[in-house]
């Protein structure tokens, strides 16, 4: 029988309120009674900081261990080396960077590494979206002024901007980017641009209206809004520091629903303080949970604004759950059947190698 190890976040009375909270310990993405009357085990915990977390003390004898970008579970190389019955390792979302995945190749002849590919890749979408309007119709601070009792149209409308006529880009064009720049295009803005490796096809750039500039600093060049949408990889990672933000256009506003890790928390709060940007905003932190002193937490622009932070959601709304916790059960299922006929979407390492080249060339970037 299977030992399964299920690291999620707690959801306390709110998972007791909604039951449609999957993705929470009380509810267990829904497979607890699934796997017992199997004859498996099934272990979840939400305490996975410290070598005497729950986390590292059940992890030595689990089969499969799934996690989620929301909580993550670290499965670093130290970790996976103390993991000896290891098999599979399943991501309950879109996202696998909290894994070594390099380590995982090596590990027990090489631990599967999958993820729900395309379970929240429309709720993140939208969340963009919503983000943006936020930032440019200075949403926060007006609704903020409303809670306190005052009313200054003045004090709001000084940073409220209309998204027409705009330029907006996109940094990473997959799944999440196309449909940002899809749900833009009623909007009217004056240029929808995307910067990735790998180009649309001609007649989706045509459907869309978007065009893509091959130079990334050309891009953000022109653009009123950036939106990263790309993965966390090496070639990646602390991408927006200091030099590249200092390439955006002033005044510009940045939001960031991608990983926390792809940019340089400090120099993102420096650059809200000084102006440079006039707003920053998404749902990505690192690390995550963001500590009380995380620095974008509390930064804003110099008129007081420009902070439309939240708390890693956009890919967990009751939709996102019910998809990701119905693509875990399935994984789970092909492993348990022995069969190996996995999804090849949803895979990211397998048999001791990159399940896709694009992954291969970022991990070892």
């Amino acid at each position: 029988m299977v030992k399964v190890l299920l690291v999620l976040y707690d959801g306390r009375e709110h998972a007791q309120q909604v039951p449609e909270l999957l993705g929470t310990t009380e509810n267990e993405l829904g497979i607890r009674k699934w796997l017992e009357d199997q004859g498996h085990t099934l272990v979840t915990t939400s305490d996975k900081e410290g070598e005497n977390s729950k986390f590292d003390q059940e992890l030595v004898d689990a089969e499969i261990i799934i996690t989620t970008p929301f909580h993550p579970g670290y499965l670093t190389a130290d970790r996976l080396a103390k993991a000896k019955k290891l098999k599979l390792a399943v991501t309950a979302g879109i996202g696998s960077d909290h894994v070594d995945l390099n380590a995982a190749n090596k590990t027990n002849g090489g631990v599967t590494v999958a993820e729900v590919t395309g379970s929240n890749v429309v709720s993140v979408a939208e969340h963009v979206v919503m983000t943006i309007l936020c930032l440019v119709r200075n949403f926060v601070p007006a609704h903020e002024q409303i809670e306190r009792g005052d009313w200054d149209v003045a004090e709001s409308a000084k940073e409220e901007y209309d998204l027409e006529n705009k330029v907006v880009g996109t940094v990473g064009v997959g799944r999440i980017g196309e449909r940002v720049l899809r749900r833009l295009k009623p909007f009217d803005c004056k240029e929808l641009l995307y910067f990735d490796y790998q180009p649309l096809k001609p007649e989706v750039e045509k459907e869309i209206g978007c065009r893509r500039v091959q130079n990334l600093q050309e891009m953000l060049a022109q653009c009123d809004v950036v939106t990263i949408n790309c993965p966390l990889h090496e070639g990646t990672k602390g991408l927006f520091g200091k030099e590249l933000i200092s390439k955006m256009k002033k005044g510009s506003w940045l939001v960031n629903t991608a990983r926390g890790a792809i940019v340089v928390k400090e120099d993102v709060a420096e650059a809200l303080k000084s102006g440079h940007l006039r707003g920053y905003g998404g749902d990505v932190w690192y690390p995550q949970p963001a500590p009380k002193d995380h620095p974008l937490r509390y930064a804003k622009n110099p008129f007081g604004g420009g902070n439309a932070m939240v708390p890693h959601m956009s890919g967990t709304s009751i939709d996102a759950q019910k998809r990701y916790a119905s693509g875990v059960k399935s994984i789970i299922e092909t492993y348990l059947s022995g069969k190996d006929n996995y999804k090849p979407e949803d895979l990211i390492v397998h048999k001791g190698d990159y399940a896709t080249k694009a992954y291969g060339q970022r991990a070892k970037a």
